[in-house]
């Protein structure tokens, strides 16, 4: 229902305002891709090894792709505006990592972008762990770069995205990566996930992760999660962790609860995403 009615909207509002002089043509821009779908991530294992002096933390963690998505969509307008539906988002508009990542790339390609209505529609939950405000505002990257046929590269891309938040980089090429520095820097996994069925419980609690920073133990990881793939995933749960869940579990036990209800329901691995609170269980299929 959403996408027939935001393209119907599309068809009469672009060809209604673009003139065949310009620089889009109505026929080419229809043809382009306006719906997407931005997924969230989890981590596995999450270790902080370092506090920095720019006050920053070092990490060393393991992000991957899931199949929890968001829906985004970018219709051509005679002004510009972002429209957000589902789980309420709050704060202004000038705050949303999707209008910042629009203002980024129209102040930084004027003359080849044009204004757009931007339809948000929140499934992800907020503040869980699961970088759904990242993946949004890197799928508006993506998003304008082929919509307008800008030909930016993805290193170029990636830098755009490090200046919306340390985890945007990732969504920009969205496949498993072992992370290190303060999450910006990546090495590619070869991890692949797919004969497994994931499942998330998100327990409504929001996690204040100063006070959680303030209370994990830093210091070298316990594992080396580069080398995650070669072991067996029912082995995960005694050799990897996340070294916010003792703190936050202390702090609300019901995110604790979460977890182990998974593993009752027969999770091979169980974990809290980022410093909380959503939790993920991975399971046989």
């Amino acid at each position: 229902m959403i996408a027939c009615m935001s393209y119907s909207i599309l068809i009469s509002s672009f060809v209604s305002c673009v003139k065949s002089t310009e620089l889009f043509s109505a026929q080419n821009f229809y043809l382009k891709k306006m719906l997407v779908f931005p997924n969230a991530k989890i981590n596995i294992g999450l270790y902080v090894t370092e506090r920095r002096a720019d006050g920053f933390h070092n990490l060393e963690t393991v992000f991957y792709p899931v199949p929890l998505q968001d829906i985004l969509e970018m219709v051509p307008a005679t002004t510009e505006d972002l429209f957000v539906s589902g789980i309420a988002v709050p704060g202004i508009k000038e705050e949303n990592l999707v209008w910042k990542a629009y203002q980024l790339i129209r102040a930084a390609y004027p003359e080849k972008t044009q204004q757009l209505h931007i339809y948000l529609h929140k499934l992800i939950p907020m503040g869980a762990g699961l970088g759904g405000g990242s993946a949004d505002a890197s799928f508006v990257l993506t998003a304008m770069n082929n919509l307008f046929d800008l030909k930016i590269d993805v290193a170029t891309l990636m830098a755009y995205a490090l200046q919306l938040g340390s985890d945007c980089p990732f969504f920009i090429e969205n496949t498993p990566q072992f992370a290190s520095g303060r999450g910006e820097v990546f090495t590619p996994m070869a991890l692949d996930l797919s004969a497994y069925e994931f499942k998330f419980i998100h327990p409504g609690i929001h996690v204040a992760t100063a006070h959680a920073f303030s209370n994990i133990k830093v210091g070298p990881a316990a594992f080396d999660l580069r080398t995650l793939a070669a072991l067996p995933i029912d082995q995960w749960k005694n050799r990897i962790e996340n070294v916010f869940e003792e703190a936050v579990f202390a702090m609300h036990p019901a995110i604790a609860e979460a977890k182990q209800a998974l593993y009752d329901q027969g999770a091979l691995y169980a974990s809290m995403s980022g410093s909380g609170s959503s939790v993920y269980g991975i399971f046989e299929k």
